[in-house]
């Protein structure tokens, strides 16, 4: 089989959420033994070198980087706040990558076209005209709700007021376009059944639009099929991640992640300004470990008793086994946290908010702990450091949740029974 994945920023280095999720398939279907070719954006914000990324991987992938700007343009942002289109999405069309799909397309004929995020769509149009391949929306995301949850979370109101503008743009877009694709995987079941009735509803309006336009007695000859969805959630292996109790320092907390990603950096200073303070006083030797790329300065320079910033870490993988309870405060966001898919496959206990675990089969007090309030991750946080025995069990029960729903190699035989139902 022939994919051709379209993404919205290079998949390798795999070293943030989104670059992790399209590697875990790429890298998974190229092992099937199928054919994967990749062209992505490069932006400013996420600039990749060719050369940097290994020969073996340019080789078997194809990867191509086309530069767009995304940077924000002021002018074009407030021209958008009297237009119905996604600024989001807009900042995404380029005519040097539609030219590069196009080259592509008519050179090679696909089976997949696979679009990596929403912000891909605006070249379906493309993909029709130059391929008959079936296009598949991957949604890491359901984008608009990310920033309706940041809207309802900031309080300068000019602000709020234009995050909720482009929230709104992003749903409308996101309820458009879903009609145009063949078939979608969405990140985590929460999601999927989102885009269930989502799509559900808009081939009704379809249909409506349809039967409107034929004679009255075509109408019960007139059929559409409803859009495919499954979810298909980020995959790891946990023999990547060995156990290794003698390394770890307990007790000790640690939250990881690409901090340029505002629900995480909105999650950590809550975190800082409504917990720690009480945490520490009654854990005066407890360490809280910040790591991760992109800090913003008010993070870098934190001067607070016991927090250690440490910025982006050489290997992740490492620095899960030395530390102990995964703090997710997180009040804001979509999809899936692959920071505790991973933390789970290293056997870590995670104290998560109920938004910051949505999507995961998890068991609350099984494998993970849930904390949505400070009193509550207080009360979390001093039972793991008070009983070392539960604390290893939740690590250990989030293990086997792991190796139970989250293996790549069965993730990727679902995504080739999706194709080939698409396929026919």
């Amino acid at each position: 089989m022939k994919i051709l994945f379209l993404c919205n920023k290079s998949p390798w280095p795999p070293k943030e959420g989104g670059p992790m999720a399209m590697n875990m398939l790429i890298e998974g279907l190229l092992f099937a033994g199928h054919h994967v070719k990749v062209l992505a954006v490069n932006s400013y914000k996420y600039h990749i070198a060719l050369e940097d990324i290994p020969v073996s991987y340019r080789e078997k992938t194809g990867i191509e980087l086309i530069d767009v700007d995304l940077r924000l343009k002021p002018i074009h942002a407030f021209v958008n706040l009297f237009s119905s289109d996604s600024y989001h999405v807009q900042r995404f069309i380029s005519v040097n990558f539609r030219q590069r799909l196009t080259a592509v397309l008519k050179s090679c004929e696909y089976d997949v076209v696979q679009m990596e995020t929403l912000f891909m769509c605006p070249y379906i149009e493309t993909i029709r005209q130059y391929s008959k391949a079936r296009i598949v929306l991957r949604a890491h995301n359901i984008e608009h709700r990310i920033w309706q949850r940041i809207a309802e979370e900031t309080k300068n109101p000019l602000k709020k007021w234009y995050i909720s503008h482009l929230a709104g743009t992003l749903k409308r877009y996101e309820e458009r376009i879903i009609i145009d694709v063949d078939g979608i995987l969405a990140i985590s079941p929460t999601d999927a059944e989102y885009f269930k009735g989502l799509a559900q509803i808009q081939n009704q309006r379809k249909c409506n639009l349809q039967h409107a336009k034929l004679p009255h007695s075509s109408i019960p000859a007139f059929q559409h099929s409803s859009i495919p969805v499954i979810d298909l959630p980020f995959g790891v292996d946990p023999k990547n991640h060995p156990l290794s109790s003698a390394e770890v320092e307990f007790p000790s907390l640690f939250s990881l992640g690409s901090m340029n990603w505002i629900p995480n950096a909105a999650g950590i200073r809550w975190f800082l300004q409504n917990v720690w303070p009480d945490v520490h006083k009654q854990f005066p030797n407890l360490k809280y470990y910040l790591a991760g790329r992109e800090m913003p300065d008010w993070m870098r320079h934190l001067s607070l008793p016991n927090v250690v910033v440490l910025g982006e870490v050489t290997d992740a993988s490492v620095f899960l086994t030395t530390k102990a309870i995964m703090i997710v405060p997180l009040f804001s966001g979509s999809g899936i946290r692959i920071k505790i898919i991973e933390g789970m496959a290293a056997g870590k206990t995670i104290i998560s908010t109920s938004l910051g675990a949505e999507g995961i089969r998890y068991t609350n007090h099984e494998n993970i702990l849930i904390a949505d309030a400070p009193c509550e991750f207080f009360e979390m946080i001093s039972i793991c450091v008070a009983n070392k025995p539960l604390f290893a069990k939740i690590g250990k029960q989030a293990r086997t949740l792991i190796e139970t729903y989250y293996l790549p190699q069965n993730l990727i035989q679902n995504l080739l029974a999706f194709y080939q139902q698409l396929l026919g």
